[in-house]
Order: C-alpha cells, then structure tokens, then sequence
C-alpha cells in the first residue's frame, strides 16, 4: 500500500506539473497574440492613411527590435523595454528608397503614389499615441484650403495669424460664404497620383531651359509676384495656384494667369480683412496696417480664391524648421518663409514634389536675386521674422532625404 501510495502522490505530482505547464504556455501564447494583433491594428490604421512604415519584424517582439541611425535617433518596439529619442535623424538612404518604392505604386505616367509621404515618414518619426509600439508615420492628410468646417479644428482656433485663425471666425466665415470652394479643380481632385513643383523666385532658375520640364507637372504652384510671360523658357508658362498675403500680390491685373487660382496666405490679422474687400470687391485701403503698398483689386471670381489652411504656416515653423514657438504669437525669427510653407502643403497633397528656383549662394554676391529682375545677391539683409540658415537646413534635410526633388540645385 505503501508503494501504491506513493506512486499515486508521485503521479498526481507529474499532472500537477503538466497542468501548471501548460497554463503557463497558454498564457505565454495569448499575451504574444494579443501584443501582436495590437501591433497589426495599429499598422492597418495606418495603411488606411497612406502613410505605411511597418516594423521589420524578422526577430520575435519580445526581443528588442531597434532601429539606431547612429545619431542618438532610436526606437523599439518590446513589451518591456520600450523606448524612443525623437530626433531629427539622419537617413538610411537606401531603407528609405526600398520604404517608398514599397509604399509608392507606380501609376500610368511615372507618378509615385505616396512617394513624399512615404519619405517624410522615415525623417520625421513620430510616437505612437498608444504608447504600445513606436511606429515611424508623417502625419495625417490635412487638406489644402479652408473650408467650412474650420470650426471644428481646435488647433486652429487655438493660434491667432498666422498659425492659426483665433479672432478671424467671423471674416472667414464670410469670406467662404462668398467663395464656396475648397478644392482644387475637378480635374485635379479626381487624380490617383498628383507631382506637384513648387517655383521659388530665386536667379538660380535663370537660363535654365527647364520651362517645358516644369509644365509637365500636374500642379505647379507659384508665389508672390513672381512673373511668368516672357520667363516661360526657363519658369514654364503653366500656373496652378499662386499663393501670397497682401504686401506679395500682384499689383497689375493684367499679369494674372487667367487659369489659375488665387491662394491667400494670411499672417496678420488685417491680411484677412484685406482678403474680404478683395473677395466682395469693397474699396481696399493700400496702406492701412500693411508694411508697404498693396494690391487693391485681383481679377478672380470668388470661385477662383482659396484660404491656405494655417496648419501648414505653424507645422512648418515649429515641427519641421524648429523655430521658437513664442507663445503662438508671431516674433523674431519665427514666421517659415512662403516658400517652406508651399512645400509642407505639398507634402501633406501631393504624391511627389519637386521645387526650383530655391537657394541663395551668399558667397555670390553679384548673382541675381530674383529670375526677374537685376537686384544682386548682396542686396540681402537679415531677416526679422525669418531665420533662413534654419530653413536652408530643413530643404537640405529633404532633398537628402528623397523627399522633395530640386531641378535647380540650390538647396
């Protein structure tokens, strides 16, 4: 009895192990899958954004997973040790191209599908709000122009001009009201792929020749003033939106291109009220809180004008350029030329960008300033709202990068 006795406790012993085993590999499982399926979700989300950078996860998540660009830029995605340094990092050039041929389909005509985005996503990571994976994405589409449900965005009402549009409601409201569109054409909406260029007005882009190359783009976005007849061999004859604020509005009616649209940049709060009497054709005062002349009557239709969403004027300044945040409030050396801020709505809009005409050599004097006209380089003087040695940075980090194309090469 005593030997059946005992091999009885010995055999109870060996299930009890066996149980307790399994229990403990089950519960090992359903943690993986659950760790897992939150790792999938998150990345889904993301591929209905567009925006797709998923984890090479060719080792098991419970070991670390870590990206090091070798310049301090980390992230990992482990159960326990999960860690990121948000950075500025430096590419991996060829990860990059492989990411964004990956994320970026081929369409009829050589356009990249979410090429620019795609690259955007590997040099500005961001965390994931759930604080479960560190998951590198650009951030989510926002759309081009105002419309009417500006309202509604609470970061814009947050801001006054111009990273924002606190105390404009009312004359913004107005001013949709009147317009009634917030788009693009029909023809541009209804693109699966859209290359977009941005013209800067730099001598960089004179005798050039690139006219024909720059209309072959399906937006091309000008700004200010910048003429185009009689510069069409080097800037191209084709005009699609032309953004400005007051003091860079074209002054003689004439030189607007019939088939483009106006875009106003807001940066003060009399820009907007300037922008009502331009849309309800009131009689504008030329010098009532402006720092020097402007335009008193644009020949477009109210269907033809378009309010630049001010998320791209602050996330241009303060998340891609790194300017001083200065309470929200417009200070020194924190105001993104118009230029950068082109570029960020077009990163945000279209599926690849180019720009030309962007660049200053300060170490050539006597080079054109501007395509169009004879004023030298040393006619430059420091800035206050801009800090250009910080925005030179954020292009060259771009055009690094892959993000954006420059055909001129001066950045």
């Amino acid at each position: 009895m005593s030997f059946l006795g005992s091999f009885r406790n010995l055999l109870l012993a060996v299930c009890l192990m066996l149980v307790l085993g399994f229990l403990y590999y089950s519960a090992g499982k359903l943690h993986m899958h659950g760790w897992g399926q939150e790792l999938r979700e998150s990345s889904t989300e993301y591929d209905r954004l567009g925006f797709l950078l998923k984890l090479d996860s060719g080792t098991e998540l419970e070991k670390s997973v870590v990206d090091n660009r070798g310049d301090g830029c980390t992230f990992a995605a482990t159960q326990k040790d999960r860690h990121y340094t948000p950075c500025l990092p430096t590419l991996n050039y060829t990860r990059s191209a492989e990411l964004s041929y990956k994320n970026g389909n081929i369409t009829e005509g050589g356009c990249r599908r979410g090429f620019a985005s795609a690259q955007m996503t590997a040099i500005f990571p961001r965390n994931d709000h759930n604080n479960e994976v560190n998951i590198m994405r650009f951030s989510k589409p926002a759309p081009m122009f105002l419309d009417n449900t500006f309202k509604q965005w609470s970061k814009l009402k947050d801001f006054v001009p111009p990273f924002g549009i606190k105390g404009q409601e009312a004359v913004i409201q107005k001013i949709l009201g009147i317009t009634k569109q917030y788009t693009l054409t029909s023809s541009l909406d209804s693109l699966s792929c859209k290359r977009c260029i941005i013209m800067g007005n730099g001598g960089i882009v004179a005798n050039k020749s690139l006219g024909t190359r720059i209309d072959e783009y399906d937006v091309v976005i000008r700004l200010n003033e910048a003429p185009v007849k009689g510069f069409e061999k080097d800037v191209g004859s084709k005009t699609t939106l032309r953004i400005t604020y007051p003091e860079g509005a074209i002054q003689k009616p004439a030189r607007y291109e019939k088939d483009s649209l106006f875009v106003f940049a807001g940066f003060k709060p009399q820009d907007f009220k300037w922008l009502k009497y331009i849309v309800y054709k009131e009689k504008v005062s030329p010098s009532d809180g402006f720092w020097k002349s402007v335009a008193t009557f644009v020949p477009k239709e109210p269907k033809e004008i378009r309010i630049l969403n001010p998320y791209f004027i602050r996330e241009a300044a303060f998340t891609f350029i790194g300017l001083p945040v200065n309470n929200g409030m417009m200070g020194r050396g924190n105001i993104p030329t118009l230029g950068s801020v082109a570029i960020t709505m077009a990163l945000h809009n279209c599926d690849e960008v180019a720009v030309a005409g962007f660049g200053y050599d300060m170490n050539a004097p006597n080079a054109p300033l501007h395509y169009y006209e004879s004023v030298k380089m040393s006619a430059i003087k420091e800035s206050w709202t801009h800090n250009i040695g910080k925005e030179k940075e954020f292009l060259r980090k771009l055009v690094r990068g892959q993000v954006i194309t420059d055909l001129t090469a001066g950045i």
